[in-house]
């Protein structure tokens, strides 16, 4: 008999119905497998599901034609590539097979051994890449060895880093990392190595806080690393320290921060500000099928007085940011300079970043793809674009970049202490803040083309995510 998968009607049934998910996906049977989960999660959330054919309503006649087409994929893995668009399009959708592991890269804690770096490709090659670290977790295995912000490595173990064998040499727990000197342009062996060791470690992303005084301008600096919303109190108390300090300006360091919460990021910039409480923050757009059925006001991200445990956040009532940028900036961090922009004035200093301009969520196995009432069959979960998000004016078209007011990219032979006037990028904020901008930027002589970092190698390093799915009309 020729018909429509039954579930794919409850599916279309449940978006124009005003009843609860959890209530309607109950005759969801708790046994499915995980290729049945994939695909059923994406038909409903994907962001790009009019460009899948096979997440098509139609794309099946009968249960044994969709059962067979699950079958042929193993592991789950594959289909689950199979279903999303091309990886231009869509570079961030990621499957977990544990969701432990996707919740501990969720909080920012994963194994590490404390060395944050860059991958780039050394001059004239287009297969030869090197490393420099951009700085040190404190309290980390690297922190006590003899490895440092500005230090450069040419190849791990003794095997020269390529961008095909990058992956494989620095995914393992314990490697040496074979350091080199910067000359003229030339990265060159100097003979010195260091080893290290990857243990689970959880990175506090409120990595500098200080003040600086220029004449009767009382200057904050704010280094942010990483949108883990459990560290959102420290976050808040950085900001308490700057009001306490009475900070006129404030210069917030992005460079190295590769996003995640849109409800941290939210928070980020009601702190920045306080004068446009519930006004609109960001708009979330999601596909075709969920847009017109979700409850509106659960798309907007508004400004808040509130952290995410219901304390009072505080506030600096700003009117002018300072932000440095580099080709790493992405998610969450541009999404809190686009979503500033139609507020106050957002001055960028540094390099364009990534362009990512959409947003994810946590699908698990569960009757409402929610962590209550799991699958008990296997510890799969997804994290799937879902989402792209805009500002208050609707602009959400970055993904070239947002380009730099204030163009200065880093120097490798000059890279200075982070939070010190020697780092040149915040010098160049600095000196902005004090002559509104009339002053000449210095510029490396040698550029060496983007490659990765250690944060866009790991899986789900670069995302930005919503932390609930909404709720219907």
């Amino acid at each position: 008999m020729n018909k429509k998968i039954v579930f794919l009607s409850g599916i279309l049934l449940l978006l124009l119905a005003p009843s609860s998910c959890s209530d309607d996906f109950d005759d969801f049977p708790q046994s499915r497998s995980v290729n049945e989960f994939i695909w059923k999660g994406l038909n409903q959330y994907y962001y790009w599901l009019q460009d899948s054919p096979d997440l098509a309503d139609n794309r099946f006649s009968n249960d044994t034609e969709f059962l067979d087409f699950l079958n042929s994929y193993s592991p789950p893995e594959d289909l689950f590539e199979h279903l999303i668009v091309d990886r231009q399009t869509d570079r961030f959708s990621v499957i977990f097979s544990d969701y432990t592991a996707l919740e501990q890269a969720l909080s920012g804690t994963q194994k590490n051994n404390g060395v944050d770096y860059e991958l780039r490709y050394k001059n004239g090659s287009s297969t030869e890449i090197f490393g420099w670290v951009r700085y040190i977790l404190p309290g980390s295995d690297a922190a006590s060895k003899n490895i440092h912000r500005g230090d450069l490595f040419y190849a791990v173990n003794g095997i020269p880093l390529t961008n095909t064998n990058y992956s494989s040499l620095l995914s393992n727990d314990t490697y040496t990392l074979n350091l080199a000197d910067y000359d003229n342009g030339n990265i060159t062996p100097n003979g010195n190595s260091v080893s290290l060791t990857k243990t689970a470690f959880s990175e506090n992303p409120v990595h500098i806080k200080k003040t600086f005084t220029i004449g009767s301008k009382k200057i904050g600096y704010l280094m942010y690393n990483g949108f883990y919303s459990q560290y959102e109190n420290e976050l808040n108390d950085a900001f308490v320290y700057f009001a306490s300090e009475g900070i006129t300006h404030l210069i917030l360091d992005l460079r190295y921060n590769s996003g995640g919460s849109v409800n941290t990021a939210t928070r980020l910039a009601s702190m920045i500000t306080g004068q446009f409480n519930n006004d609109i923050f960001a708009k979330q757009q999601w596909n075709y099928k969920l847009q017109a059925v979700f409850n509106s006001e659960d798309l907007l991200n508004r400004f808040t007085t509130t952290l995410g445990n219901g304390n009072g956040l505080q506030s600096l009532n700003l009117d002018k940011l300072y932000v440095l940028t580099s080709k790493r900036t992405a998610s969450a961090s541009e999404l809190v300079i686009n979503g500033l922009e139609p507020h106050i004035n957002v001055i960028q200093i540094g390099d364009a970043t990534t362009g990512k301009n959409v947003g994810s969520v946590t699908l698990y196995d569960s009757p409402d793809y929610r962590k209550v009432n799991i699958n008990p069959n296997h510890r799969y979960a997804m994290q799937p674009i879902v989402l792209k998000i805009a500002n208050k004016n609707n602009f959400s078209d970055y993904v070239n970049g947002l380009q730099p007011d204030v163009n200065q990219v880093e120097d490798l032979s000059n890279l200075g202490v982070l939070g010190e006037t020697s780092d040149p990028l915040l010098q160049t904020a600095l000196n902005y803040v004090d002559t509104n901008g009339r002053f000449s930027i210095p510029q490396p002589e040698y550029r060496f083309e983007h490659f990765e970092d250690v944060k866009s190698i790991r899986p789900f390093g670069t995302e930005m995510y919503i932390d609930v799915i909404p709720t219907l009309k």
